[in-house]
């Protein structure tokens, strides 16, 4: 039987500037996200919708609801079959303050399975996998896989007491019997590890494909955004090898947003990202790319997400790549500790676009930088680019003419990913950052020209910000996030 695996993710990433026509508040959460669910797989194409059950009030009853409100659309793309809704779980490793909803939302998948039957007429599950953020260990993965398996599903068939009827024969069966538990590497330490990991995990198991989501934005905040790509792609280049030593085809998914900084997924550059990416199965669309851009190239950009087909990676020198990212990490994260006054303060600027928790990222949780304290990823770009400083270039002048022209051949998109963030670099901005970063910034990396609208907008922030007169600093930072087609 031919096996769907989603090409297009649809994620609630807040990265977007303008709202969407259907969102009751600035900071969409609980009706406005269903209705998004709808929006995204019957206007705008997308197969896979994310459903975040981390750091926020999340509705657990999304399926009921979807199929409900929305019955005509969903009688004929089955929820489960032809579109898909994977939860998104918190780690309790991590987030110990949110551990007991990955409990509830484990117990929530039979429900929704009672939902679709009722609805279908039939055992189709609408959510048969969940994606375990920080995953940094198969025994992590295997809690989730055999909690859901022994004690969610397995109960079923215990008496509530001795010489009574089993909780199945009163409660109803409990499916789907088992899940695909889908693992999150953030860091560059389990990045690396993601096959060894994968391959612990799967070992006693009869799965014949397993997903993989491979993070692209937080490690450009952590790392600097070349040494991100450059793991990313050691990540992708093991996965496939361990694809072909153990016979389990890995699906891998990238995690990418709009900005250069975060993956450059937008309407107009796909062709370019899936070059970039020849291996990865599923793309994130985040919010940006679905509300930032004309309707028509948003659907567009999704078709051509769809209708391309995986293809095998070019194979990478990976002591070479991983000599590259050190070297430039380092740096990176030398001239972020200096930066990280700044961005902080532009980053209390930055309007919230989802209602959720705030996350710390790894940078925060890593003794190496002291005790630096970033803004989430979609805010500390916003907070760089507001002020005429992408970040992408930040941390490049570790870099040897060597090492560039490797790069460009390992990272197909350089000289365009730069340049395009080139184009909103403002060189007023040498007169707030630290004397340690401006005379680090190497400017001449590739030709590119400056946007001029963008540029006037930062020189009026930049000014605000020595001024210290904040009153119009937000309203200037999304006038600039208009031009941009994206937040952060």
């Amino acid at each position: 039987m031919h096996m769907h695996v989603p090409r297009v993710m649809s994620t609630q990433h807040p990265d977007n500037v303008i709202l969407p026509f259907f969102a009751e508040t600035s900071d969409m959460s609980g009706d406005d996200e269903i209705q998004e669910a709808y929006y995204t797989f019957s206007h705008l194409g997308c197969d896979e919708q994310m459903w975040d059950c981390e750091g926020k009030e999340v509705d657990d009853f999304v399926v009921r609801k979807l199929l409900t409100k929305y019955g005509y659309f969903f009688e004929k793309q089955r929820l489960g079959k032809d579109v898909f809704l994977t939860l998104r779980v918190p780690n309790p490793d991590v987030e110990k303050g949110e551990a007991k909803i990955l409990i509830e939302t484990l117990e929530s998948i039979p429900r929704s399975c009672d939902a679709a039957r009722m609805f279908y007429g039939n055992d189709t599950s609408p959510i048969f996998e969940v994606i375990l953020p920080m995953t940094t260990s198969p025994e992590t993965l295997n809690r989730i896989y055999y909690y859901y398996k022994d004690f969610v599903v397995g109960k079923q068939n215990k008496p509530f007491y001795p010489g009574d009827i089993t909780i199945a024969q009163w409660i109803g069966k409990f499916k789907p019997e088992r899940i695909n538990v889908i693992p999150l590497f953030e860091d560059k330490e389990h990045m690396f590890e993601a096959h060894n990991i994968l391959e612990k995990y799967l070992r006693d198991k009869d799965i014949k494909h397993q997903r993989v989501f491979i993070a692209r934005s937080d490690p450009a905040m952590n790392y600097g955004m070349i040494s991100a790509i450059l793991c990313n792609k050691i990540a992708l280049q093991r996965l496939r090898r361990l694809s072909e030593k153990i016979g389990v085809e890995t699906y891998p998914i990238l995690g990418v947003g709009s900005a250069p900084f975060r993956g450059h997924l937008s309407p107009d550059n796909v062709a370019r990202v899936l070059n970039e990416y020849p291996d990865v199965q599923t793309f994130t669309v985040q919010s940006a790319f679905k509300y930032d851009n004309p309707a028509a190239s948003i659907i567009s950009g999704i078709r051509k997400l769809k209708e391309s087909s995986r293809k095998k990676g070019k194979d990478i020198d990976e002591t070479r790549c991983i000599r590259i990212a050190d070297k430039m990490s380092r740096e990176y994260r030398r001239s972020v500790k200096f930066l990280a006054p700044l961005m902080n303060y532009m980053a209390g600027f930055v309007p919230r676009r989802r209602m959720r928790k705030l996350h710390v990222g790894l940078f925060g949780y890593s003794r190496s930088v002291g005790k630096v304290r970033l803004p989430r990823v979609i805010s500390f770009c916003a907070a760089g680019y507001s002020m005429g400083l992408p970040p992408e270039i930040i941390g490049l002048n570790a870099l040897t003419k060597d090492d560039i022209a490797y790069l460009r051949e390992v990272y197909v998109n350089f000289d365009f990913d730069i340049s395009t963030a080139m184009a909103f670099f403002n060189r007023d901005v040498l007169s707030i950052v630290p004397k340690e970063v401006r005379s680090s910034l190497k400017l001449d990396l590739c030709n590119y020209s400056v946007n001029e609208d963008h540029g006037v907008i930062t020189s009026r922030i930049i000014k605000a910000i020595k001024d210290k007169n904040e009153k119009h600093i937000q309203g200037m930072l999304i006038e600039a996030a208009h031009i941009r087609r994206f937040l952060g």
